[in-house]
């Protein structure tokens, strides 16, 4: 449209109720703006504020490209207008009336999204008639600048519904669920949400609050927020709708090489001589190490961000070494700031901590007391980089644990703190995205360009940012276990392709427990076809860790190497991990199509096959990329298991060669040391019979 165009169009609908400011449609009345507008190909974004013109917050959205909106179209008249952008249609339906309870004029614009058929995907809640709903109800906050915000639809009470992140529960299809808009331990929040019926929203607001899924109605509720702000864009299938979101918040970087092999870590390597001591036995053994990790209290004081010298007296020579072993170095970085730390005094004084509003300024104790780096603050994200680059790049490590990413507040009292950007109710939900643009960010400026980072929450847009995101301090339980599935597809609807968990679970798991044994081979086997395979884990019995002087330090956790837990089960492990680099490939195309493409690495079955309506429920399968199902075994001493291959291809039993129509359930073995595995249509022929057991059952 050039701007003659857009002169006349304005001058044509100088009288009607909406506006025509170029692409954009305005809507003003009873004191609020509402903005419409294409943003990327087949999508729109929406906008709404009291009192002022909309913010053009950047939270999450990247500018579109221009040439994403050749085929917009836009329409006005007497009663409101119509916005259509591609395979997206947006109806503006204004209307004005004497509203006698209220004894004058009252003005309305409600909103209706289509798709390119004309089908309703979901519309605004509708007035009611004397209810007066609102369906953009904006409620100024008493003394508060800012307001509490509900946004209401009606949507098809049939849709099935994938995406928002990770909430550790079994529930593959959302609809019918109330979650909270906020991170924890082993939450994260990342508001897209994915429809059968064909459309993808993103809730682009960082405030604490709630969604919720209802059949009578969808509702999103920010606790303090500016404005009213989400993206929509309508897609006949799963990919196509995942195609256009990485488009509008960023497309992942294509994941390092170290990214497709083994992880090594435990709760915790203490010193630089035991940490050498188990890279030098993967070699010695032959098994496959990618990455080992150096992890929390390696430092003196939380907020040091260094090695302390007498458990790690050379960096240097330590990475050196691993270089020479092709093992890459993590070290674990904690946003947390100890009151004890040789910066903590700095930090404070330029404003670069997060504040608490009430009470003790400590925001966590674990350890001693201590407060969040204020990641919200460019300041502050330069001053953490230059300090690691400094403290660990020029050591060579480059790939970094971004731990505590949600911030893990000691009490999570959301409105009891403050950041450089605003109230954290407002605005908290941004932290784990700016945790890891603070290393993305400083790492790109410094010339890397194969970057990773393992963070332990994130939120929209965060994938840009290189950011490996795990699921969190676990439980090793079978119920976590199947938890994880089901999160990891979640986490891949909502953008997150880099997905990992921790093999085992967190929590707990004793080293000697037989029952144990079967739940980490089991755990095993689901992370050798995962995005990134990591084994992690608090395992028991712990050992005290002191230093020469006899002052304590923190304590470690038991053994946690593949030989850790028995000949039988290091068989089995070892078979999985050279399995792994089997799979190098696999998920390297996997990968590509995240990073080109932005499809989600671990995905729902309903990904590939939205048309078999059994694919939306099944919560316990998945595809690595777009060909291999993956069916873990997740119950307790199960030596089989129902396995359902969808409709529309061919599947191959990888442990058996043997080949089965879609369409239909399966009961297949599973024996102790085999994952069932299916390859769809003839893919990857090579896997057959990797999955076999010893005995080639």
């Amino acid at each position: 449209m050039t701007d003659a165009d857009s002169e006349q169009e304005n001058d044509m609908t100088a009288d009607f109720p909406v506006a025509v400011d170029g692409h954009r449609l305005v809507w003003r009345g009873g004191g609020e703006t509402l903005v419409v507008e294409p943003w990327g190909r087949d999508s729109v974004r929406v906008r709404a504020a009291l009192m002022g013109d909309v913010e053009d917050a950047d939270w999450a959205l990247v500018t579109p490209d221009a040439r994403a909106h050749d085929r917009v179209r836009i329409e006005a008249d007497s009663d409101g207008a119509v916005l259509v952008n591609g395979d997206i249609r947006v109806e503006l339906a204004t209307s004005s009336w004497f509203h006698e309870i209220v004894g004058h004029e009252v003005t309305a614009c409600e909103l209706t999204f289509r798709d390119a058929d004309g089908r309703v995907l979901f519309r605004e809640l509708s007035r009611g008639g004397s209810l007066n709903l609102r369906a953009r109800n904006m409620r100024p906050r008493l003394g508060d600048d800012g307001i509490s915000l509900t946004a209401s639809f009606e949507a098809d009470p049939g849709e099935h519904l994938a995406g928002m992140g990770q909430y550790q529960q079994h529930v593959l299809d959302l609809k019918g669920t109330t979650l909270e808009l906020a991170h924890r331990n082993s939450q994260a929040s990342v508001p897209f949400v994915v429809s059968s019926a064909g459309y993808g929203f993103l809730w682009h607001n960082p405030a604490i609050g709630r969604a919720t899924f209802a059949r009578n109605r969808t509702e999103w509720h920010a606790e303090s927020t500016t404005q009213l702000d989400y993206w929509v864009t309508a897609g006949s299938t799963p990919a196509r709708i995942a195609r256009a979101y990485a488009d509008a918040t960023g497309h992942a970087p294509m994941m390092p090489e170290r990214g497709l092999g083994l992880w090594q870590s435990k709760l915790r390597y203490a010193s630089q001589d035991e940490l050498m001591g188990v890279a030098r036995e993967h070699r010695a053994r032959g098994l496959p190490l990618d990455v080992i990790v150096a992890d929390f209290f390696h430092w003196p004081h939380m907020g040091d961000f260094r090695f302390e010298d007498e458990f790690w007296p050379d960096p240097a020579a330590m990475t050196a070494e691993l270089q020479g072993l092709d093992v890459e170095l993590m070290v674990s970085v904690w946003p947390q700031v100890s009151l004890e730390s040789e910066n903590f005094a700095y930090l404070r004084a330029h404003n670069m901590l997060v504040r608490s509003d009430r009470g003790v300024d400590v925001q966590m104790s674990f350890e001693g007391p201590s407060v969040f780096l204020d990641v919200t603050n460019p300041a502050a994200r330069a001053w953490l980089w230059e300090t690691c680059r400094k403290n660990y790049g020029a050591y060579g490590v480059r790939t970094f644990w971004l731990d505590e990413a949600e911030p893990e507040f000691g009490v999570y009292d959301y409105d009891a703190y403050r950041t450089h950007l605003g109230p954290y109710q407002r605005v908290g939900n941004i932290y784990p995205q700016a945790f890891a643009r603070a290393f993305f960010d400083g790492q790109s400026a410094d010339g890397e360009t194969e970057i990773v980072n393992l963070v332990r929450c994130a939120w929209a847009g965060s994938q840009r940012y290189g950011a490996l995101v795990w699921s969190g301090d676990i439980s090793s339980s079978w119920e976590d276990l199947a938890r994880q599935v089901t999160a990891g597809i979640h986490m891949g609807v909502a953008g997150i392709p880099w997905f990992t968990t921790d093999i085992g679970g967190f929590h707990r798991g004793n080293v000697a427990d037989p029952a144990f044994h079967e739940l980490l081979v089991r755990w095993f086997q689901l992370g050798a076809f995962s995005p990134v395979m990591r084994m992690h884990g608090d395992r028991l019995p712990y050992a005290e860790v002191a230093a020469a002087d006899g002052s304590r330090r923190l304590r470690s956790g038991g053994p946690n190497e593949l030989w850790s837990f028995g000949d039988e089960v290091l068989e089995i492990l070892a078979r999985y991990a050279h399995l792994r680099e089997e799979l190098r490939g696999v998920v390297r195309g996997a990968m590509r199509a995240a990073h080109e493409d932005g499809q989600p690495v671990m995905r729902g079955l309903f990904h590939e096959f939205p048309a078999d309506p059994r694919a939306w429920e099944v919560d316990d399968q998945f595809l690595l990329g777009a060909d291999v199902l993956v069916a873990p075994v997740v119950v307790a001493g199960a030596r089989e298991r129902d396995v359902h291959l969808p409709a529309g291809a061919r599947w191959t039993n990888a442990a058996t060669g043997e080949r089965h129509d879609g369409g239909r359930t399966i009961r297949v073995a599973a024996p102790l040391d085999v994952i069932p595995v299916f390859l769809r249509d003839g893919a990857h022929p090579y896997l057959v019979g990797r999955t076999a057991t010893r005995d080639g059952a």
